[in-house]
């Protein structure tokens, strides 16, 4: 996810291809990790944390300050850099639009993004059982908020929008390219703690479908499978339109 040129390595180094499937997989197996172990500690009623913060937005902004410092630590950590880290179905097919990595990569890609999330899902379930299985944890499923399927389908289209614009344009300026991951951190923690309530904050059918499957709640499935999807492909077309 960090940066146009990390991707284009992929097609220059073939033979480290299934090495980067595994980086995918351990990528998005730490985010979920991660997501699932903080939002418990935050959230959970029997932990001080939330005996103590009464306020659920300053919960969510806690929340959100470790996810971005987790997705900030995959897209610096060598691993990451090894795979261009990704870690989302929705932007490897913009990469695979874009030219940057080639089909068969994009499908491995996307089925260790799969794999590796579901199974960062599972291990954090198996060490905090009781945590995630609490209905305020609820294996930190997400599902649209109070506003309804409608707003949470624009809220995950939007927010998918921005944050691919966001990387293409800074992948396009040298001189701040390198501030990609700090910025892309920086908008999952706004996202966490401002859209979370609209729609749960995927932008990620592999997040969604890893507390899903866990969870066997499959509840507007279908939307976070659309409208990242949709978001970060109509971005994309956004951008290009901008090089002609």
């Amino acid at each position: 996810m960090t940066t146009k040129s990390t991707a284009s390595d992929l097609r220059i180094s073939p033979k480290l291809s299934v090495r980067k499937y595994f980086d995918e997989a351990l990528g998005l197996g730490i985010f979920m990790f991660s997501a699932g172990f903080f939002d418990a500690l935050i959230d959970y009623p029997g932990l001080p944390i939330r005996q103590h913060i009464s306020s659920s937005l300053l919960r969510r902004f806690l929340i959100g300050l470790s996810m971005g410092f987790t997705a900030l630590y995959i897209f610096t950590s060598r691993f990451g850099k090894q795979s261009g880290a990704y870690i989302n179905p929705a932007v490897t097919i913009v990469w695979y639009r874009l030219g940057q990595i080639n089909k068969m990569d994009s499908f491995y890609y996307i089925l260790f993004q799969f794999l590796g999330g579901s199974l960062g899902m599972e291990l954090v379930v198996l060490l905090f059982p009781k945590w995630m299985k609490h209905p305020e944890i609820n294996y930190i499923i997400t599902v649209p908020g109070a506003a309804g399927v409608a707003v949470a389908f624009v809220m995950e289209f939007l927010i998918s929008l921005v944050l691919i614009l966001v990387v293409l344009r800074m992948g396009d300026r040298k001189n701040i390219e390198k501030y990609t991951p700090v910025v892309v951190a920086t908008l999952i923690t706004l996202y966490i703690t401002f859209e979370a309530p609209f729609s749960g904050m995927s932008m990620n059918p592999a997040r969604t479908f890893a507390s899903a499957v866990v969870a066997n709640q499959w509840k507007s499935f279908w939307l976070y499978c659309t409208a990242p999807l949709l978001g970060m492909w109509v971005g994309s077309s956004l951008y290009l339109r901008s090089k002609k």
